[in-house]
C-alpha cells in the first residue's frame, strides 16, 4: 500500500512559518512529506529542511517525495523528542522554524496490519515506531483494571471508561485479547446500544487512548515544547497542529507560559522573579480548517493550529 496522507492545514501551517529562502526548517513529524514539500518549494540555494519521523514507512515515502530537492533535505529516523541532540549531531544549533503535526497518518490508519484502526480486524499493534517492543496488545492484556480505566478515562475521555476496563479484564480471563476485532466486540458490550446509535463508533475513544498511552504522545509533547522554542532563532516560528483536546491544552498552556513566564504575585508593582519572555503567541485563537478543507478531508475536523514566534 502506498503511503498516502492529505496534509491538514497545509497552507495555513507553511504560511505561518514565514519561510525565509536561506532559513533552516524542521518538520518534526515528517509523515508523507506534505508540509515539508511546501516548505522546500520556498527555499533558496542556502535553505535547508530537516525531516524527522520514527516510522520507517514514512521515512521511505517522504524520501521519495522530497528527492528532487537534493541536498537541501536531510531525513532522520527518530522521535521528535530527540530533536535537539539529533540536530546537534549534524551541526545545527538553531533553526528558523519547526512544524509538528500530531495526527495519525491516513496510511497508518488504513494499513490493517499496523493495528491503529477499529474499522478492520488486525493484530493489536498501534506502534508509531515498529522498533519498539511493546504493543497495544500488551496494554490490553497486562494493565490492571485500574490502569486501563485511567488510560481510557484520561486519554479517551470516555464516560464509559470504567465499564470498558471491567469488560476487558473479564474477557481476558478466557484467553488473550489479540486483535482489534476482539477488542471492538468487548467495547460494544460495555457501552449501551442507545448511546452507540448516536455517538459514532463505540471503539473510537478507547483506540485513541491506547495509541496515546503506547506511544507516550502527551508526555513527549509536554516534555519537548520548551526545547523546540529554545531551538528557534529570533523571529523563528513553531507551528503545531493538534487533534485532541488534551494536546491542544498542553500547547496552549506552554505557549502562554513562554510568552509570559512571570510568577510574581499580581499585586507586585514590578516583576522581580527575573523570568524573561521567550516570544509571543501569534494565534490567540487556534486556526481551524476551512469549510473547503473539511469537505475534502473529513479527518481534519478536529485539527487546530497554534503558532509561537521567538523573540
Amino acid at each position: 500500500m502506498a503511503f498516502e496522507h492529505v496534509s491538514v492545514l497545509l497552507h495555513e501551517t507553511v504560511d505561518g512559518l514565514n519561510v525565509k529562502p536561506d532559513g533552516i526548517y524542521v518538520d518534526a513529524t515528517l509523515g508523507g512529506g506534505g508540509h515539508a514539500y511546501e516548505v522546500c518549494t520556498k527555499l533558496g540555494e542556502q535553505g535547508r529542511l530537516i525531516g524527522i519521523d520514527q516510522d520507517a514507512d514514512a521515512i521511505k515515502a517522504a524520501g521519495k517525495r522530497l528527492e528532487g530537492f537534493g541536498e537541501k533535505v536531510t531525513i532522520i529516523r527518530s522521535n521528535y523528542c530527540d530533536m535537539k541532540p539529533r540536530l546537534h549531531e549534524i551541526g545545527i544549533d538553531k533553526v528558523d522554524g519547526i512544524t509538528v503535526d500530531l495526527g495519525v497518518s491516513s496510511y497508518q490508519l488504513d494499513t490493517a496490519e499496523r493495528g491503529f484502526s477499529y474499522r478492520v480486524d488486525a493484530p493489536l499493534d498501534m506502534r508509531m515506531d515498529q522498533r519498539q517492543k511493546m504493543t497495544a496488545r500488551d496494554i490490553v492484556n497486562d494493565y490492571s483494571e485500574s490502569e486501563l480505566y485511567r488510560v481510557i478515562r484520561d486519554y479517551g475521555e470516555d464516560r464509559f471508561a470504567k465499564n470498558i476496563a471491567k469488560h476487558i479484564v473479564a474477557e481476558r480471563t478466557k484467553g488473550p485479547i489479540e486483535t482489534t476485532g476482539q477488542l471492538n466486540e468487548i467495547i460494544s458490550h460495555a457501552i449501551p446500544m442507545k448511546i452507540q446509535k448516536t455517538s459514532g463508533h463505540p471503539s473510537k475513544r478507547t483506540f485513541q487512548a491506547l495509541r496515546i498511552e503506547l506511544n507516550h504522545e502527551l508526555d513527549v509533547l509536554r516534555d519537548t515544547l520548551d526545547d523546540m522554542i529554545d531551538l528557534l532563532n529570533p523571529g523563528g516560528r513553531l507551528c503545531i497542529i493538534t487533534f485532541h483536546s488534551l494536546e491542544d491544552r498542553i500547547v496552549k498552556s506552554s505557549f502562554r507560559k513562554n510568552e509570559n513566564p512571570c510568577i510574581c504575585p499580581s499585586h507586585f508593582p514590578v516583576c522581580v522573579c527575573g523570568n524573561v519572555s521567550k516570544g509571543k503567541v501569534i494565534t490567540r485563537k487556534p486556526i481551524l480548517p476551512s469549510e473547503e478543507e473539511l469537505t475534502v478531508n473529513s479527518r481534519s475536523k478536529s485539527a487546530k493550529l497554534r503558532i509561537f514566534e521567538h523573540a
